[in-house]
């Protein structure tokens, strides 16, 4: 059947530098707790074996310089600064040399979230869809071809609020490297074009206001800002 009984949203896309077409998103995946500075702020221990996961649906995706409403539901609403992996080929079960030639680009991301209704879910156990899956709450700039970049590892990651440092590390802090990362999320997952893979974020996470302006940056890549609005 081709028709539908209601309109659909436009699917989300992420600009690409040097590319007048769009990066189509199909997926969105999170790396929790990859840095070890910030497990140890969150109070939680590292996992050094494999990465863990959750998911933000696409329609939660917003382009860099936008202005979202402060979320309802939450009063401590925060920011996560992350470098973002998008999957060009397809990958399945791949060894960590397949993964890393599926890589297609970098960007830089923010993930907000509702930690005050993440931190509940966690104390009982149960999923963090509340706390992480929030309309406009995964934040891309525009994205870098791989051979533009580089080798990631020594890139300075950063995030300001109302011009203040924040947030302030290097990609070589990452507990799993990006090819890691995609390795094993291939052990479980068919990757496609259209997927990606925010990576996690480093120490010093916070609440933001309305009226608050986010800005981020990692070397190489086109930095990422948003504005807090009132809540709707």
């Amino acid at each position: 059947m081709s028709t539908y009984l209601f309109d659909t949203p436009t699917p989300p896309s992420v600009p690409v530098k040097g590319e007048d077409k769009g990066y189509p998103v199909a997926r969105i995946f999170c790396v929790g707790r990859n840095y070890a500075a910030h497990a140890a702020e969150m109070g939680v221990e590292v996992d050094r074996e494999a990465p863990f996961y959750f998911t933000k649906s696409p329609l939660a995706a917003q382009a860099s310089g936008a202005t979202i409403a402060y979320p309802p539901g939450t009063q401590n609403y925060h920011y996560e600064m992350e470098l973002v992996i998008a999957i060009g080929a397809p990958v399945f079960r791949g060894a960590v040399a397949d993964a890393a030639a599926a890589i297609y680009g970098y960007g830089c991301g923010l993930d907000m979230t509702r930690r005050d209704l993440q931190l509940a879910a966690r104390a009982k156990q149960r999923p963090w869809d509340l706390g992480k899956d929030v309309e406009q709450s995964a934040v891309f700039a525009p994205l870098t071809k791989v051979a533009e970049f580089g080798t990631v590892g020594p890139q300075r990651i950063h995030l300001e609020v109302n011009g203040e440092v924040k947030q302030d590390a290097h990609l070589s802090d990452l507990i799993h490297n990006v090819a890691e990362i995609v390795a094993d999320l291939s052990k479980y997952y068919h990757l496609q074009p259209g997927d990606l893979i925010m990576t996690g974020t480093p120490a010093g996470v916070g609440a933001v206001l309305p009226g608050d302006v986010i800005t981020g940056g990692i070397d190489g890549l086109d930095p990422i800002s948003l504005t807090i609005g009132a809540a709707e």
